[in-house]
C-alpha cells in the first residue's frame, strides 16, 4: 500500500486527538480465550504447568528472564511485574478447560502520542500455533486501535526469526533495526522494530475475522486461508528513497 497518508515523507495535522486510556485491569474476551490482568496466585501454577512442556526451553532463549527452575522462582518474578503498570501484564487463559496457558502485556505505553506496544509475549506448547494464540493477538490489538491509540509496535530480537515472522503474520509492517540496542543475558541484542497503524486497522480487522471464523476450516479443522495472504498486502514497504 502506498501514498495518503501513509507517505511518511508527508506531515499532517492531528486533529481531535484525545488520549486513549490505560489498559491496566481491563479484560478482553473473544471464542477461544480470555485475556484478564495476571494474578501469581490464579495464574501461577498452571502456567508453569503449561510452560513446563516446552522441555527444551527454546521459548526462553531470546527473553531477558528465565527460565525458572521452581515455581516459586516463576512466581516471584511474577509478582514483582504483576503489580506494575508498565509493562500491564495478562494471563491468557483458555476458554476449553479455564486454565492460563500463556502471557503477554502491553507496555511501552504512550498516552499522551497514541503510541503502545505488544510484548512479554510467552506462549506454552498448548497456544503456539493455534487459532487461540492468534485470537489473543487479535484481542490486544482490536482494544489498543479501537481505545484510540494511533501506533501498535511489536519489537523482538533481530535473530529471533520465528518473532519476526509472526510480526508480519500479524500485520506488523517491519521498520528497521536498531543496532546494540541492549545486553541480554550477557549477549549484544540488535532488535528489529515493528508496527501496525491505526490507518491500517479495518484492513487489518477483516483480515483476522476472516482467518479467525469457522468458515475458514476445512474439514480437517485447518484454515483454508492463512492470516499471511491476507495481512500481506497491508505491510507496509519503506523505499530506499522514500525522504529524498
Amino acid at each position: 500500500m502506498r501514498g495518503g497518508l501513509r507517505g511518511m515523507d508527508k506531515d499532517f495535522p492531528v486533529k481531535n486527538f484525545t488520549p486513549p486510556p490505560h489498559p491496566k485491569g481491563i479484560t478482553l474476551t473473544g471464542n477461544l480465550v480470555r485475556l484478564e490482568p495476571l494474578d501469581v496466585a490464579a495464574h501461577s501454577a498452571d502456567l508453569y504447568a503449561a510452560k513446563g512442556l516446552d522441555v527444551e526451553g527454546q521459548n526462553w532463549r531470546y527473553l531477558p528472564y528465565g527460565p525458572f527452575a521452581t515455581l516459586a522462582e516463576y512466581q516471584a518474578w511474577l509478582g514483582a511485574e504483576a503489580t506494575k503498570t508498565d509493562p500491564s501484564f495478562f494471563a491468557i487463559i483458555s476458554l476449553s478447560d479455564n486454565k492460563a496457558v500463556g502471557i503477554a502485556s502491553y507496555l511501552r505505553i504512550n498516552q499522551s502520542d497514541g503510541s503502545i506496544e505488544v510484548g512479554h509475549i510467552h506462549y506454552s506448547p498448548l497456544l503456539q500455533r493455534t487459532r487461540a494464540g492468534t485470537e489473543a493477538m487479535y484481542l490486544m490489538m482490536k482494544w489498543a486501535f479501537e481505545s484510540g491509540y494511533r501506533r501498535y509496535e511489536w519489537k523482538c530480537n533481530a535473530l529471533n526469526k520465528r518473532s519476526r515472522n509472526a510480526a508480519q503474520r500479524l500485520g506488523f509492517s517491519y521498520e528497521g533495526v536498531f543496532r546494540q540496542m541492549s545486553i541480554s543475558k550477557g549477549k549484544n541484542r540488535n532488535t528489529a522494530w515493528f508496527a501496525a497503524i491505526d490507518q491500517e486497522w479495518n484492513a487489518l480487522k477483516k483480515s483476522f475475522e476472516t482467518y479467525l471464523a469457522d468458515a475458514n476450516l476445512d474439514q480437517n479443522a485447518k484454515p483454508k486461508l492463512s492470516l499471511s495472504t491476507l495481512t500481506k498486502p497491508i505491510l507496509y514497504k519503506l523505499d530506499d528513497g522514500e525522504f529524498s
